[in-house]
């Protein structure tokens, strides 16, 4: 598409902000504007400055795409947090806030064991050591049950000898 001129995901108005001081800048276009942001479930980097400035703007959509974990500021967002804290003051939420598991690049529990199965020889150990402890729990269950394989969840902090 490309050759022929087109750019399906890039539009003639499309922006990239490389820097830090692009990024704020877009905090000072008034009017419709979509910002693309990694959100990093919205504890850290650009994306808050973007939160902060449009969260109280009842015209605002927050679109997540990605997991929010629970105690992090993405997932207050998502189940439906009328202020959040961010660089120290409450910021009041009057936008809309929606989110989609269509766009993760994260694998399930059955794209995990298909992978599994792919190994010629079981590990010694298997360490469940992402997501929320109940689903870990379950994914390590599935695994010592399903390929009979020694499996656990990792302890917070832990140290692993490969």
């Amino acid at each position: 598409m490309e050759a022929a001129g087109q750019r399906p995901f890039a539009p003639p108005r499309f922006r990239l902000s490389p820097t830090v001081a692009d990024s704020k800048r877009l905090n000072d276009v008034s009017g419709p504007v979509i910002v693309i942001a990694g959100s990093g479930m919205a504890t850290g980097g650009r994306v808050l400055h973007h939160l902060e400035r449009r969260l109280p703007d009842p015209g605002t959509t927050v679109l997540f795409v990605g997991y929010q974990a629970s105690g992090t500021r993405g997932r207050a967002l998502k189940d439906g947090a009328k202020t959040v804290r961010i660089f120290g003051k409450e910021i009041p939420v009057a936008a809309t806030v929606l989110s989609t598991d269509a766009l993760s690049a994260h694998a399930d529990r059955d794209e995990i064991l298909r992978w599994l199965k792919g190994f010629r020889k079981a590990p010694a150990m298997t360490y469940a050591v992402h997501g929320e402890p109940e689903a870990a729990a379950a994914l390590v269950q599935t695994i010592t049950r399903t390929l009979g394989w020694p499996a656990r969840v990792a302890r917070d902090g832990e140290r692993i000898d490969v």
